[in-house]
């Protein structure tokens, strides 16, 4: 161990686990601020996404949408880049899985749809992610300005759509007609009515995720590709003086980051709303920043952050009704503290918890 490196124990999981704890350290003295019991809260949090089937059934759901984004970011990271655009990209990937399900949700079944919603999604937002690419590539603007500006533009175009080109005849709402059986994916209590998921709309989309999971680690740490990848992300000069080609990098990387981004449509779209509609994406993009902070931009981390996100998600709306002091504010402000020291706040403990595990160089450090 050199360098302040620490093992990796207590990188992937010490450090994320005392950032946690602060943040809900903190949330529960505004829980006692506000005049309630923050055990009690803790233990309808964990009911209401755990403790029964159906509450863990929305869990799963909510970390479906979150492990799609986490894996966007995540794999932007290992490039060096900031994808901020998850959210624009995963907008627009809407478009991809719309597209397939109105055209062969009256023709074929669902399993022959899903391919073609998966590669829909993933053009789409790969396409919405291109441009931004391109831009920092070729002309030197930086991903995270235009990713952000990508996402109202997003917001605004398909506000039109929806208003204007692929509304219901005859319906006053801004969205799709809604799918036949052929578009829409079998929610997990109609497959395994044994597991008692009821009314959560989780569905098979969580296995499209998962498989997403083991693809993302293959491509990163067993292709060339992804050496490339985290070698350029690790020390650009050095990438290109070894002859890695940054504009085919950070474009390949972003059209991967933004293609991971849409295919989160397909939980909400063909997995759960069943036709598209605005605003679904509902801050799933943002929070997927902090989930492959958390996770390490790893996709086991990115799982696991992705599973606590969903039962804050769940749990919170569970506390909110249990507890009515604790507003469905209160719990945005939870997951904020938890966003702020996963994220803002990631090396807080860090330096301290070097110079634990490495007292000699600090001593040989402090000595010189």
């Amino acid at each position: 161990m050199s360098g302040g490196q620490l093992p990796r124990w207590v990188d992937l999981g010490l450090i994320p686990f005392l950032n946690l704890s602060a943040a809900f350290l903190v949330s529960g003295l505004v829980v006692i601020l506000i005049g309630e019991n923050p055990l009690d809260a803790v233990k309808v949090l964990l009911w209401g996404s755990l403790g029964y089937a159906e509450g863990f059934g929305f869990t799963l759901f909510y970390a479906t949408n979150f492990i799609f984004t986490g894996l966007a970011v995540a794999v932007a990271f290992h490039a060096g880049l900031f994808n901020i655009g998850g959210e624009g990209q995963a907008y627009v990937g809407g478009l991809g899985v719309a597209f397939a399900c109105l055209a062969l949700d009256q023709y074929v079944p669902w399993y022959v749809t899903l391919p073609f919603a998966i590669l829909g999604s993933a053009a789409m937002g790969a396409a919405w992610a291109f441009i931004p690419a391109w831009l920092q590539a070729k002309r030197g603007s930086h991903v995270v300005i235009t990713t952000i500006m990508f996402n109202y533009i997003s917001f605004s175009f398909m506000v039109y759509l929806l208003g204007n080109v692929l509304k219901k005849p005859g319906s006053m709402q801004n969205e799709t007609r809604t799918f036949e059986d052929g578009g829409r994916l079998p929610f997990l209590n109609d497959v395994f009515p044994s597991f008692g998921f009821g009314y959560a709309p989780v569905n098979l989309s969580l296995f499209v995720a998962l498989a997403a999971c083991v693809a993302v680690w293959f491509l990163i740490w067993r292709t060339k590709l992804g050496y490339e990848i985290r070698s350029f992300g690790a020390n650009a000069t050095a990438a290109v003086y070894a002859g890695i080609s940054p504009v085919r990098i950070i474009v390949v990387t972003m059209l991967i980051s933004g293609g991971l981004a849409g295919m989160m449509a397909i939980n909400e779209i063909m997995g759960s709303q069943h036709r598209l509609l605005i605003d679904f994406v509902t801050g799933y993009g943002f929070v997927g920043i902090a989930v492959a902070l958390m996770g390490r931009a790893h996709p086991v981390g990115i799982i696991l952050a992705a599973v606590l996100f969903g039962m804050l998600y769940q749990g919170g709306a569970e506390l909110s009704f249990e507890m009515p002091n604790i507003t469905r504010d209160m719990i945005i402000v939870i997951q904020g503290l938890v966003i702020l020291f996963a994220g803002a706040l990631e090396h807080m403990f860090r330096p301290a918890i070097v110079r634990f595990f490495t007292p000699s160089q600090a001593l040989a450090a402090k000595e010189a």
